[in-house]
């Protein structure tokens, strides 16, 4: 087009519009090709020979049976393998197991055949001989004098625990107490608080076992090349720490890992880790030397998945009868399982919460994290805050009806304004907090329906309803918990205009593909179909840390945004060159570049392009930019300003319950989320809709069954999920607060929508029937054996520490 038939441009924005992810259409098409659907030359299908015993010696493993079936190329056991190491964030996890079991989910042999039909029935030719030792079934148990150990320390020949020396097969010394690790925070004076308090309340709450449940299974195809180089498909959210897990582990430069994802079907936390399946894949395609894939069953991902991590909480609120709180005084008692995996540092988030949600002059907070031979715990959206949230708001509604007060005047007066520092260090530089509280407390009705349920409490027939009222805190820019947070791109314009952006970002559903397509567009005046994203092998993207504490539009966002105005800066300055004219004056908008103040048309874009691409000096528009966060390492004592910003949220959940059955119907929630800014309307409408459903099925429903070791409900016929006809009305707002650091002001928003809802709806409960529950979930039977005064509380002088 010629520019003079272009008339004057106008300035447009995408920033805050409703757009399509872009991976939308071949997803609703049926053309994702996702793990299970990939197909390499030559490749073998894998099945994991799993414990039939929770604790248990290995006396002896006969796999000749298995080895003799026609079809099967490999059988592997930890006899095999005599260069594994420990695995997992303590490294106390063997992938394959030789002497000991300590779980149902125990990784006892492997096999890699021409089939998975063969696999399987290979499988069933192992022969395993047990002798069984005694089970730890809670971490009550666990902590006992004279309590089974899990882990032992490894003994010498003399009987004496040997001395065990790095990198070698057995690297784990093993935990004489059970322990598997402890958290300590204090700031103020929790005793002076407590004694200048007038109101003090004291409560166990009971958070239990749910699992991420995603659509796509876990799944990995290892494969070695003729030089011994790794490639892997794998579904991992955190590909450049597996390349750096996986070289050390096999002893070779990180520069012969290579890691594609192909599209993944969900993670919510449970692919951060290193798992023993991914490691015995690439023991399978080593022996092989052939590529190997294992994709697990739908069964297999409810038994051997990470799970949100279960805690046994006991919290010791006060306040003045002004409504100033004093103090928190906690202690937790988590289970971790067999093996230590993300979900044993959830305290790290925990205590922010506890330290940090309101105004709380004192806090106290010690975790004792325990070994038991239940499920190992992994990381799971919103770690660890669901649970501490759950406790907290039940506190703030106790305190506020003990002083007479308004629950939501109550929040008010404690909720923290932008420019606040905490006890713990964190920096709120931006915060919409009482913003939250009081839109979504405005849209629900709250205050009026709240007097009105508890007027018609006593009223005569089985259905109640009620109101309640909750908030969250969370980081919204990453936390600096490895050497960097920071993110990488790559970005580069064609002869066409078109840009193709390579991130070191994940995207694994939350739809970081759209969102940093939008912020490049919003740079270099483009439509968003003109960016190409490419964000998934190792061997071409830049570093980055990976999906994980709600930093991806956060930390990649003000990445790509750096690459797009460095490449901004050069196509000005060429046409201004061109054209002679001052660079300061121009802009890009509609594809062409144009004149700031008027909108008149320079020149096209890509003809632009074209003319730098093919001069004489050729010249190509292709920028690369890092960011780093401005937030830092917390200090031995956990303080320290660990995100470059903080999300919050207010919900309001509205339930009706029927008192003879103790069914719980969550009927609306109106939600105030404090997001920076919108960038993607559509886009975070589906994370806070998806987020409201996760926290209503930990609310309500979901509930892995953990019986002496056993997983009792392994399939979704037996594991509640909320389903479609049940999910409520929502009212969803935000607040944009225009964080200074974030990308066009927006902050990180994923986990959040899950955060608070168990614990309105708990709330909510009290408000219409005047009974506290302090365990989850609501399941009818819960809900009815409360009413009825019959739901046994923990005993927190069992186990509550000096």
């Amino acid at each position: 087009m010629n520019v003079a038939e272009k008339p004057v441009i106008a300035a447009e924005t995408l920033i805050g519009q409703r757009i399509q992810k872009k991976d939308a259409p071949e997803k609703a098409a049926g053309k994702t090709r996702y793990i299970q659907d990939m197909v390499v030359p030559g490749m073998l299908h894998a099945k994991i020979l799993r414990s039939s015993r929770v604790h248990a010696k290995i006396l002896s493993i006969d796999t000749s049976a298995a080895k003799a079936l026609p079809g099967v190329q490999v059988v592997l056991t930890a006899a095999d393998v005599p260069d594994q190491q420990p695995i997992g964030v303590a490294r106390d996890h063997l992938p394959l197991k030789g002497e000991r079991v300590r779980s149902l989910r125990d990784e006892i042999a492997a096999v890699a055949a021409d089939s998975e039909e063969i696999a399987e029935a290979a499988l069933k030719l192992i022969k395993v001989e047990y002798e069984d030792l005694p089970i730890v079934a809670g971490p009550e148990d666990a902590i006992k004098p004279g309590a089974p150990l899990i882990h032992p320390a490894p003994l010498g020949a003399d009987g004496q625990p040997k001395a065990v020396a790095p990198k070698t097969p057995i690297a784990f010394a093993g935990k004489p107490d059970n322990v598997a690790m402890r958290f300590d925070y204090t700031h103020g004076d929790v005793a002076q608080a407590e004694a200048e308090s007038d109101v003090v309340f004291e409560d166990t709450f009971q958070l239990h076992y749910v699992t991420h449940c995603c659509m796509g299974v876990s799944g990995v195809i290892a494969e070695f090349d003729a030089s011994g180089n790794l490639l892997m498909h794998s579904n991992t959210q955190v590909p450049f720490l597996h390349k750096r897990e996986f070289a050390e582990y096999l002893n070779i430069d990180p520069s012969r890992v290579r890691i594609i994802q192909p599209p993944i079907g969900g993670g919510f936390g449970s692919k951060l880790d290193i798992y023993p399946f991914e490691v015995i894949c690439i023991f399978l395609a080593r022996a092989a030397k052939r590529p190997v894939k294992m994709v697990f069953t739908r069964e297999e991902e409810f038994l051997a998945s990470p799970t949100r991590q279960p805690v046994l909480l006991t919290l010791r609120s006060g306040c003045r009868k002004d409504g100033t709180l004093t103090f928190r005084h906690v202690h937790t008692l988590h289970d971790n399982g067999a093996y230590t995996s993300w979900g044993a540092t959830t305290p790290f988030v925990m205590m922010q919460t506890f330290s940090s949600l309101y105004r709380v002059p004192a806090c106290d907070y010690h975790t004792t994290v325990v070994y038991t031979n239940n499920p190992y715990a992994g990381s799971f959206r919103g770690y660890g805050n669901l649970q501490a949230t759950f406790a907290i708001e039940q506190h703030m509604d106790m305190m506020a009806d003990a002083i007479g007060m308004d629950p939501l005047e109550f929040r008010m007066k404690n909720a923290q304004d932008a420019g606040e520092e905490t006890g713990q260090g964190m920096k709120f530089k931006s915060c919409g907090f009482k913003e939250c509280l009081t839109i979504a407390a405005e849209r629900s009705d709250y205050q009026a329906k709240h007097r009105e349920n508890l007027a018609r409490r006593n009223a005569p027939g089985p259905i109640k309803r009620g109101i309640g009222i909750a908030s969250m805190l969370h980081v919204g820019g990453g936390a600096k918990i490895y050497p960097s947070d920071g993110c990488g791109t790559i970005l580069k314009l064609d002869d066409f205009a078109n840009v193709t952006l390579i991130t070191g970002a994940s995207e694994i559903g939350q739809g970081s593909e759209t969102v940093l397509s939008q912020l490049v567009c919003e740079e270099l005046g483009l439509p968003i179909s003109a960016v190409t994203v490419v964000n998934n092998d190792t061997a071409i993207t830049p570093w980055d840390v990976g999906v994980h504490a709600s930093r991806t539009t956060f930390i990649a966002g003000n990445s790509a945004i750096g690459a797009a105005r460095k490449a901004k800066a050069k196509i000005l300055a060429a046409a201004a060159k061109n054209h002679d004219c001052d660079e300061s004056t121009l802009d890009l908008r509609g594809g062409f570049v144009v004149i700031a103040e008027t909108g008149e048309p320079v020149v096209e874009l890509a003809r632009l392009m074209r003319n730098l691409h093919f001069s004489d000096k050729a010249e190509l528009v292709m920028t690369t930019f890092y960011y780093e966060p401005p937030s830092v390492h917390q200090d031995k004592g956990f303080k320290g300003d660990v995100s470059a910003a903080y999300a919050w949220a207010t919900q309001v959940v509205e339930v009706e319950i029927d008192t003879d059955t103790g069914i719980v119907k969550m009927t609306k929630v109106t939600g105030a989320h404090d997001v920076g800014r919108v960038l993607n309307r559509l886009g975070i409408e589906g994370q806070i809709e998806g987020g409201v459903v996760m926290g209503q099925g930990y609310a309500l429903t979901e509930n892995l069954i953990v019986e002496n070791g056993v997983t009792r409900n392994p399939n979704f016929r037996d594991y509640k999920m909320v389903t479609a006809p049940e999910i409520p009305e929502m009212d969803i707002s935000f607040v944009e607060s225009m964080d200074g650091e974030g990308p066009q002001g927006a902050k990180g928003v994923g986990e959040a929508p899950s955060i608070c809802i168990a614990a309105a709806a708990a709330n909510a409960i009290y408000n219409a029937t005047g009974v506290r529950i302090f365990a989850l979930p609501f399941t009818p039977e819960a809900v009815y054996r409360a009413l009825r005064g019959k739901t046994e509380k923990p005993n927190w002088k069992a186990w509550k520490p000096t």
